[in-house]
């Protein structure tokens, strides 16, 4: 799809780009590279955020000093492991994910990893895990990080809200989707959940945000950036 908005020529350059600095950036991380290669052998989509918004999420992890994250989407635990290794000693990520089949792999992967006492994974639908949490009076979150199904992000965003405290982060991916955000011809549901968060988000004022347009290996997209006031 990328390749047919910018050629193959352009989107090339892009990844080559992308490519650049993660070698001048990113030191090699043997539990990232074998998570993605463990997640290629388990035939999961190659959805994972990308080296360079994994290590984006990891810094904003550290520059915000996070000590208890939220994560809607776990698949094979890429990101999970970013934000674990972010996490200081003691610091707990819940992370939610609907299938079995990706929480066993990314189980398998943040075991691997050395970071078990970092990572809880919550198994189910995240509109059931998060009735649940909210039921057992879960403690505030430093940084929510919301990439699972879109139609439900205003939901996911409610209730991230109702559990921080001014200063949390929340970061929610795959926002512009190639511009269908703004396309009147695109009314899939996961864009029209996209939509209905920006409607939302116009008129909530326990937040201030943007949303930032990203172009990299995994093509067109972008994310919302929020701060709880």
């Amino acid at each position: 799809m990328a390749e047919q908005i910018f050629g193959s020529k352009l989107f090339n350059k892009i990844k080559a780009v992308d490519s650049y600095i993660v070698d001048a950036l990113h030191p090699a991380d043997a539990d990232l590279d074998s998570t993605l290669k463990a997640n290629a052998r388990s035939s999961l989509n190659a959805i994972d955020v990308s080296p360079v918004h994994g290590k984006l999420l990891y810094l904003l992890a550290k520059i915000t000093n996070a000590k208890r994250i939220l994560e809607f989407g776990t698949l094979g635990g890429y990101s999970a492991i970013w934000f674990a290794k972010a996490l200081p000693k003691g610091g707990k990520l819940i992370t939610c994910e609907l299938e079995p089949k990706h929480a066993q792999v990314a189980q398998s992967n943040i075991d691997n990893a050395g970071l078990t006492d970092k990572v809880e994974i919550r198994l189910g639908p995240a509109l059931e895990t998060i009735e649940r949490m909210g039921r057992e009076g879960v403690e505030d979150f430093d940084m929510v990080f919301i990439d699972a199904d879109k139609e439900n992000n205003a939901a996911y965003f409610k209730f991230a809200l109702e559990h921080s405290h001014s200063g949390t982060v929340i970061v929610v991916d795959n926002v512009v989707r190639r511009g269908s955000l703004v396309d009147e011809e695109q009314q899939s549901s996961q864009v029209v959940g996209v939509r209905n968060m920006f409607e939302w988000l116009k008129t909530e004022k326990r937040v201030e945000c943007t949303a930032v347009q990203t172009l990299g290996s995994k093509g067109w997209d972008g994310m919302v950036l929020a701060r709880v006031l």
